[in-house]
């Protein structure tokens, strides 16, 4: 059993009492996921405000910074609720599947959008980490859309080091200590690492793709 594996049954543990209470009051999957989007359109505004603050007031900003991150964790919750709660009432669906890696898209790159306007209106000194957070961007997204295109060509492709588990508990794990350290360091080591990492699973994950497809071609001319 692999760690992804290991914390996954004990969030379960914890995530099963609630999510049988979601099936007594018949709340939907897709009602779940757009809760999840709307926890992140909230921490996107946190940070935003942060941003704002941040020139005259950065005690408050960096409380705002802090509390943006805590939403993220929350949020991340329902992420993982939305597919419980399909598969414990016999709920999933095509169209959910959809709704559920849509919103998770959009989740993932606004609050990555509100971290990069933090660093881009706190000076000319953070610019750089406002670039390395767009690269975070086009990193994520990358990740999941060489999936979906592997997915297409009947290829599984999971292998990589940065998913979006793993990108949104940095996101989340390094805006609160930034928040509590009053350090945005700690926010943009963590926009360094999903930068980097997030476009070596992208890349990893085309390499992967290429091997199965020559693998085949060459199965397909014997």
């Amino acid at each position: 059993m692999n760690y992804r594996d290991f914390l996954q049954k004990i969030i379960y543990v914890v995530i099963n009492p609630v999510i049988r209470l979601m099936l007594r009051l018949h709340i939907t999957p897709n009602v779940v996921t757009t809760l999840g989007l709307i926890g992140n359109v909230a921490a996107t505004a946190l940070f935003i405000a942060a941003a704002r603050r941040m020139p005259y007031c950065p005690d408050e900003a960096f409380a705002l910074i802090g509390w943006g991150g805590a939403v993220i964790l929350f949020a991340g919750l329902f992420d993982m609720m939305d597919g419980r709660l399909a598969r414990m009432g016999g709920l999933s669906s095509t169209f959910g599947a959809l709704w559920d890696s849509t919103l998770d898209r959009y989740s993932e790159l606004i609050t990555l959008f509100g971290i990069c306007i933090i660093f881009l209106l706190g000076g000319d000194q953070w610019f750089w980490m406002g670039v390395t957070t767009f690269a975070a961007m086009v990193g994520s997204i990358m990740v999941s859309y060489v999936r979906a295109r592997a997915e297409g060509l009947d290829i599984e492709c999971k292998v990589g080091l940065m998913q979006r588990p793993e990108r949104v508990v940095v996101t989340a794990v390094v805006a609160i200590v930034s928040g509590i350290t009053a350090n945005l360091w700690w926010l943009g080591g963590g926009m360094i690492v999903i930068a980097v990492l997030a476009n070596l699973t992208a890349f990893w994950r085309v390499a992967h793709c290429y091997k199965e497809l020559n693998r085949r071609d060459a199965n397909g001319k014997e």
